[in-house]
């Protein structure tokens, strides 16, 4: 799972990004005109129940790329600023963290002079929508003969180029016609491969002041309402708050939070937003080797779960053993957990649960 964290310039990104990358994660700083990436470990304490009970030689989260790109300006679908050199860093990402400035400092200047989250987020969408539109507009040409002389595919394609230049053009990101002109798969697929910007999930992420952990001032309001009203999520985050957690040893870290009366820091919450927002959940392997989480889409059969590890695995499956992470909780071994008659074995259509630990059996 990759996503691109986007925003004006002075509203958090990076110290949001330097913060979520510190601990315990793998992270590179780009070089100048290109993104910094960090790959961090997905939180998930059924990982910690797992090995309490099956002994291994590593346990493996999930992760979650981020990529932070330089702040997005007026003009930058025209150039402006690092222009299309940012844009084209985050096309191929899954999600957008849309980071928006919801808290006042006088030594920190926003860059339009106020705080006016309504009107940063649709400055940044403006622009997303422009370069969208210059895309589109550059494909036509060539998906039009190819349309002429072409297969199915080729029609489709103009299909979807045609829709997107009309939404675009009236100031609608693309979208907002997943639920009409492109609602089918074949033109989904279409708008994936083209790497549209706004076809893509936003979640939003609104920096908020040190008195406002909640979220409950009438900026972050804004947003959460923005949110809603684009099908998108918010979460309330304190940046400078998780930049001060990172200098900490986890013990620190432990007491800070406990004093501030928070159970966890913002990433654990930012990971779970971003697999609701992208229809996500994890199901997990183990044994002697390894026990691994694995990220899959909600409504994935056995298969394609399986696919996840290995394609092999895909053509060749035959069934799998599945149990949950409650049950090895509770009975401590496989072992017992199949004595107690709650192992279970699905076969080809049997639909993936989110904690599922699993044993495929293929052949190939």
């Amino acid at each position: 799972m990759e996503a691109g964290i986007v925003g004006l310039p002075y509203v958090g990104k990076t110290t949001l990004f330097n913060a979520l990358t510190a601990i315990g994660t793998a992270a590179g700083a780009g070089a100048a005109g290109r993104p910094n990436v960090g790959v961090v470990n997905v939180p998930d304490p059924r990982l910690h129940v797992i090995g309490s009970h099956i002994e291994t030689q590593k346990v493996v989260p999930a992760t979650l790329q981020l990529v932070d790109v330089a702040g997005l300006v007026a003009g930058a679908s025209k150039g402006e600023g690092l222009g299309n050199k940012f844009l084209s860093h985050v096309r191929r990402v899954d999600a957008l963290l849309h980071v928006v400035r919801c808290f006042e400092d006088p030594s920190v200047p926003h860059v339009d002079g106020s705080i006016d989250p309504a009107r940063d987020i649709d400055a940044v969408q403006t622009e997303l929508m422009l370069a969208d539109l210059e895309q589109v507009e550059g494909m036509m040409d060539k998906a039009v003969k190819q349309a002429r002389i072409g297969s199915q595919d080729a029609k489709m394609r103009l299909e979807v180029l045609e829709a997107s230049a009309s939404a675009l053009g009236e100031g609608n990101p693309v979208s907002t016609l997943f639920d009409g002109p492109l609602a089918s798969a074949e033109a989904r697929n279409v708008v994936r491969s083209i790497a549209l910007l706004t076809a893509k999930p936003v979640l939003y992420v609104a920096n908020v002041a040190d008195d406002d952990m909640d979220g409950s001032s009438a900026a972050a309001g804004r947003v959460r309402e923005m949110a809603k009203k684009a099908g998108g999520i918010m979460v309330p985050v304190v940046a400078s708050l998780e930049a001060e957690l990172v200098d900490l040893d986890e013990e620190g870290r432990v007491e800070m939070l406990e004093g501030l009366g928070l159970q966890e820091p913002a990433l654990p919450v930012l990971a779970r937003a971003a697999y609701e927002l992208l229809g996500l959940h994890s199901f997990f392997t183990a044994g002697p080797k390894e026990i691994r989480a694995w990220t899959i889409r909600k409504g994935a059969a056995a298969p394609e779960a399986a696919s996840t590890i290995h394609t092999d695995m895909q053509r060749g499956f035959i069934r799998v053993e599945v149990y949950g992470v409650d049950d090895l909780d509770q009975h401590e071994t496989e072992q017992a957990i199949r004595a107690a008659g709650r192992l279970r074995v699905e076969g080809k259509n049997y639909v993936m649960q989110d904690g599922d630990v699993c044993h495929f059996l293929f052949n190939v």
